[in-house]
């Protein structure tokens, strides 16, 4: 499957830069580092049975692989409502990761638990909260027409 989808992926870009933008500079390492992150992506959804997708979902999909294994966790099956993994004694996770300084909540009501990691452009990341979800519900803002409640990062750590 992910070779199909690296085969797709790489042919529409090799189509589009050929057709429009043979000569911009940089194009053709471009279109080599999307091959190596598809390539990437493929290997870390190999291994962690998370989709990887580079788009939105990425590192969200990296901070659950993270949480899985630092925090042992079972990561429930994705797109699962709510909660994303449970903890060996039963209790059920929500994972939040971001490379920003906001993370998005969903849902009517706080995670059991809550565990919100930031990636780090090095590699690693760091543990911005890790708790009950109902102790920092009230610091998200109000529900978008997303379904999404903002959580400041920095109001977090107040």
């Amino acid at each position: 499957m992910y070779e199909r989808i690296q085969a797709q992926a790489s042919g529409a870009f090799r189509v589009a830069a050929d057709s429009h933008h043979t000569h911009a500079p940089g194009m053709e390492r471009t279109a080599e580092l999307i091959r190596e992150l598809y390539r990437i992506t493929g290997e870390l959804r190999e291994i962690h049975g998370r989709n990887f997708t580079p788009d939105g979902h990425l590192v969200g999909d990296i901070g659950e692989a993270i949480a899985a294994v630092e925090y042992n966790l079972e990561l429930l099956p994705p797109s699962t409502p709510l909660h994303d993994a449970k903890t060996r004694d039963g209790r059920l996770v929500q994972v939040k990761c971001t490379q920003g300084n906001v993370v998005a909540l969903r849902g009517d009501e706080p995670p059991e638990v809550l565990l919100i990691l930031r990636l780090l452009d090095t590699g690693g990341w760091t543990e911005i909260y890790h708790g009950p979800g109902a102790d920092v519900w009230h610091l998200a803002g109000k529900k978008g027409s997303n379904g999404q409640r903002p959580l400041s990062l920095s109001k977090l750590r107040r």
